[in-house]
Order: structure tokens, then C-alpha cells, then sequence
């Protein structure tokens, strides 16, 4: 399949999809994006970056673009393999040469600012392949630095998604920031108003039990002073009460 040039372009493309959706939300990113007006060529994907902070629809698009030079790799891995010195200075100087054709080709067609990033990725689909363009003294970075594209593998791609994720939360955060902030305000105010009113009720609960404690001293005193009494005869009781038996039967 992959000596067919088109299955091998879509090779590659459906597994730079099949990295985003494992990383990335469905919102996060879109296919096949126009990024420039003036223009009907359209970036295999995007990712959706936030736009004007007044503006919660607008979006910058990242442009990620897959790349699979396989020929001139294939040439190079077969001429390493026969030991076959010129062979493999021939075919490394054309593998970086499609590089960097592909990599300009990116930044005509797909950068845009600010509708986008000023810098765009190259995804390039093996290991192999990127592996072997890192080798390169000084490439990876002359690419970036002429043609703003950053030139990324499986496993590479993988840690710059998996960066613009947090940095999607760490938004998010920010975004819903001062309505957290508001809330814990009104928390922090009603809980100092319920501080008041609790203080308030052990105020008077402190009172009220000072007033019952102070009764019962009280009442302890007085039933100290009636048990020093004697007890009366019920004549002497009668007449100091003013009592009757007139109207006991």
C-alpha cells in the first residue's frame, strides 16, 4: 500500500487523526480547514487555538500537515545497509531537501496570520523517518527558523497535544476564574454573617445560663433559711396565715 503515493499520504493522515482524537477533544481540533480565504487548499487538520479574549467564538488554527517521503528514506536506509558511503550522502541530502520543499510548502499554503499560528507542524507518520532527520546536524532547527514549521514525530506530536491539553484546562481555569472567585466571595461574606448570629445565640445562651445559675443559688439559699425553721403548730400557722376552718368540713 505504501508504494502508492496517495494511500501512503492517506496513511499518514488518518494516523495524525488518529493521535488528535486520542488526545484532544473533538472540539478542539476540525479536518480539512481553509485558512485562507484567497485560497481553496485546506490543512489536513487544525487545531482550534483561543482567539480575542472579548470574543469567545473566535479561534487561531494551529495547521498540522502529515509528510512521508518514503522514497528518499528508502533510498537512504538501502544504501546504509550496503555500507555504500556516497549512496548515503545522496540520499540524505535529497530526504532533507523533501523536507524542507515540504516544509515551505506548508508555510505558502497554510500559514495566515493572525487567522493562524505563524508557525505550522509537519507530522512525519514513523519513528524512523523523524529519527533520521533529527540526525541531521542543524536541519530541525534551520526548518523552524526559515519556514516557522516544527517538525515533529508519532511520538513527539504525542507530547506537544499532550501539552496544548493542559494548557486548553489551564485556560479553562482561568476563563471560569473570577465566577469561582465571586462565589467564594459570597461564601466567605454569608459565612461571617452566620459567624455573628452564632456568636450572638452563645451570648444569650450564656446568659440564659447565668440567669438559671444565679436562680439556683438563690433557691438553695432560701432552702437553707427554711430548714432552720421549726415547724409550727397548725393553730400558730392558721392564725399567722389568717387561715379559716370555717370552710372546712
Amino acid at each position: 500500500m505504501l508504494t502508492n503515493v496517495k494511500a501512503r499520504g492517506t496513511w499518514g493522515e488518518v494516523q495524525l487523526g488518529a493521535l488528535l482524537e486520542q488526545i484532544l477533544t473533538p472540539d478542539q481540533y476540525d479536518k480539512n480547514v481553509r485558512t485562507r480565504i484567497d485560497s481553496q487548499e485546506s490543512v489536513e487538520y487544525a487545531i482550534r487555538l483561543p482567539g480575542q479574549d472579548d470574543d469567545p467564538e473566535s479561534c487561531v488554527w494551529l495547521p498540522i500537515d502529515s509528510k512521508f517521503p518514503q522514497e528518499d528514506y528508502l533510498r537512504l536506509v538501502d544504501a546504509a545497509d550496503t555500507a555504500d558511503v556516497d549512496a548515503v550522502q545522496k540520499a540524505t541530502a535529497a530526504l532533507i531537501r523533501s523536507v524542507h520543499n515540504s516544509a515551505k510548502e506548508i508555510r505558502d499554503k497554510y500559514l495566515n496570520p493572525p487567522g493562524t499560528t505563524d508557525f505550522a507542524i509537519m507530522f512525519l507518520p514513523t519513528e524512523g523517518l523523524y529519527a533520521e532527520v533529527l540526525r541531521q546536524p542543524g536541519q530541525v532547527e534551520k526548518i523552524q527558523q526559515d519556514y516557522r514549521i516544527i517538525v515533529a514525530g508519532p511520538t513527539t506530536l504525542s507530547a506537544i497535544l499532550s501539552s496544548l491539553r493542559i494548557g486548553f484546562r489551564t485556560l479553562a481555569i482561568e476563563k471560569r476564574s473570577s465566577e469561582v472567585w465571586k462565589v467564594l466571595s459570597a461564601v466567605k461574606t454569608e459565612f461571617g454573617k452566620f459567624g455573628d448570629v452564632l456568636a450572638k445565640v452563645q451570648r444569650q445562651l450564656n446568659t440564659a445560663s447565668n440567669t438559671i445559675e444565679q436562680t439556683g443559688v438563690r433557691t438553695r439559699s432560701m432552702e437553707r433559711k427554711l430548714r432552720a425553721v421549726e415547724e409550727l403548730p397548725s393553730e400558730e400557722t392558721a392564725e399567722i396565715l389568717e387561715l379559716s376552718d370555717s370552710g372546712i368540713e
